[in-house]
């Protein structure tokens, strides 16, 4: 018996996702959800209201379910959960943060349609609680980890007592039937992250012609962002060096005193800038020459690495957690130890005296990351998952990210 295809059996599903704020997970649901959509299926995104990506999704022309405040033992968001998955039988109940797992686990049970439950960790930690790593693989059906190295944490854990950051001291795994648990690469939209001309945002970010750009893109909350302050300590080293240097932090967060302050005191008024949140994000990395990810918590996978790609640019990352995955899909740069910012000067004083890429080898590289990271890719790897889960004793060709190409 032969799988049901997409057009004569379309899916019910539902994606679960009570913050809808923004950052790489929301921006996930929203465009596997749409990408799922085009597929032919019936798919619904159920979140806060008057949230960021919630008004992308609404955007997208996909089914939007409000979900109230979650208020004292999350009652009010639960029930009315169970009441939409009821309501419109839904199949698959996909959830997107740790937050959402139990909520989805019981507004599943409550509506008694009994959907198959779907979990992605998007996170390189392990689950909080410990009746969490005890129970909710039990409870699942699916697990699905954005990459092998967050996987490990799941089936095996991951331990480093010596580490200065708390977070990374003790990951311990889940419990419980560990072949549940799938790698699937996130996705990029590789139609918007492409090679193009962005002079205009080099002029308004105050870039001349001759100017090489480093940027490193993301949130700078406590206690260490993205690693922006090394980013800063190694611009101090080779500005003079490399005059032409220029030094961009793209993003926003509570740290933002303490650079503009290292800024001052590293003498770069001249040669480094905060640039707000840009939302036009493939235009800022075009405008760039070398995206750097100086990271030095925890990250999963990496997703701005693969955005800097599909533009063509070169990338200098920690190779850290889930990073190198990454990175060894475009392979362009240099991956150098965490937080060293020796290593990290090095690196970029390499990279600023590296002759650009022509546009011939620029869309080469869009491509290469076009074949294996496209939000149709993940979409096809994610709907067998749902498949093998509603028809498990259907055999199946089992796709691993390292496989997974375009049609």
């Amino acid at each position: 018996m032969p799988i049901p295809t997409d057009s004569a059996n379309p899916l019910r599903i539902l994606h679960l996702n009570s913050l809808l704020t923004g950052g790489g997970t929301d921006d996930q649901c929203v465009r596997l959800a749409q990408g799922l959509r085009q597929l032919g299926h019936d798919v619904w995104i159920a979140g806060p209201f008057a949230r960021e990506f919630s008004k992308i999704a609404r955007d997208c022309g996909l089914p939007f379910h409000a979900i109230p405040p979650p208020g004292l033992a999350k009652l009010r968001f639960i029930f009315s959960v169970a009441g939409l998955i009821k309501r419109e039988r839904i199949q698959i109940l996909h959830a997107h943060h740790g937050r959402d797992i139990w909520p989805a686990i019981l507004a599943a049970k409550l509506s008694g349609i009994r959907p198959k439950i779907v979990v992605t960790r998007h996170l390189a930690k392990s689950l909080h609680s410990w009746t969490s790593r005890w129970f909710l693989l039990h409870q699942s059906d699916a697990f699905i980890a954005v990459s092998n190295f967050t996987a490990k944490i799941l089936r095996e854990g991951v331990y480093e007592p010596a580490s200065r950051d708390p977070k990374r001291q003790a990951r311990p795994p889940l419990f419980g039937d560990h072949s549940k648990i799938n790698v699937v690469y996130c996705g990029i939209d590789t139609v918007s992250f492409r090679p193009f001309d962005a002079q205009e945002l080099r002029r308004n970010w105050g870039l001349a012609p001759q100017h090489f750009a480093f940027a490193v893109v993301g949130g700078y909350d406590y206690p260490r962002g993205k690693g922006q302050r090394e980013f800063l300590r190694a611009a101090a080293w080779i500005h003079e060096y490399v005059p032409d240097a220029r030094f961009l932090i793209i993003g926003r967060g509570n740290l933002q005193p303490d650079l503009e302050n290292d800024i001052r005191r590293y003498g770069l008024t001249a040669k480094a800038k905060l640039v707000p949140y840009y939302r036009d994000m493939p235009s800022a990395m075009n405008a760039i020459d070398c995206l750097v990810h100086p990271v030095v918590g925890t990250e999963a996978f990496g997703l701005v690495v693969c955005e800097a790609h599909a533009c063509g640019k070169p990338v200098i990352a920690s190779a850290l957690d889930g990073l190198p995955e990454a990175f060894q899909v475009g392979g362009y740069g240099q991956l150098i130890p965490p937080d060293n910012v020796e290593e990290l000067a090095l690196a970029m004083h390499t990279w600023a005296e590296t002759p650009r890429l022509d546009e011939r080898q620029r869309l080469e590289l869009h491509n290469k990351i076009e074949r294996r990271l496209s939000i149709a890719v993940t979409t096809r790897q994610v709907l067998e998952i749902y498949h093998s889960i509603l028809w498990p004793t259907i055999a199946t060709t089992k796709i691993t990210p390292s496989q997974a190409t375009t049609t």
